[in-house]
């Protein structure tokens, strides 16, 4: 049998991440765009909690021992996660703006709405 180890939790990450980018990419609705974007920040955040796990690890306290766990890729995961809701906080108050303005989530009518705007203003001045 073969052993995967912590394998699997790449496949995961990678997984989360396709998953992602993919409701990024395929889903018109702007509130699913944001749901998107939240899974390939996760993707990311476990790739790196990943890549810094050592096994059988003590804290890194004077004292405890050989080997240590890196508190930096803890540290830079922590400050990625602030970063991130305060990104989705953003995302969804545009989301708010811009349903109170077109009346709809979806970015197709939104863009056929500016496009339709942009027409008719430009015959006006003219």
């Amino acid at each position: 049998m073969i052993e995967l180890g912590a394998y699997h939790y790449y496949f995961v990450s990678f997984a989360l991440f396709l998953t992602g980018l993919y409701v990024m990419i395929e889903d018109p609705n702007l509130i699913k765009k944001i749901i998107g974007l939240n899974l390939t920040q996760i993707s990311v955040y476990l790739m790196l909690v990943i890549i810094g796990y050592v096994e059988d690890a003590s804290p890194p306290i004077i004292g405890f021992g050989e080997p240590y766990a890196n508190p930096l890729v803890h540290v830079l995961v922590l400050t990625a996660i602030v970063v991130g809701v305060a990104l989705t906080a953003l995302a969804l108050a545009l989301v708010i703006r811009l349903y109170a303005e077109f009346e709809t989530l979806n970015v197709n009518e939104i863009e056929a709405a500016i496009a339709a705007d942009d027409t008719t203003g430009a015959s006006k001045d003219d």
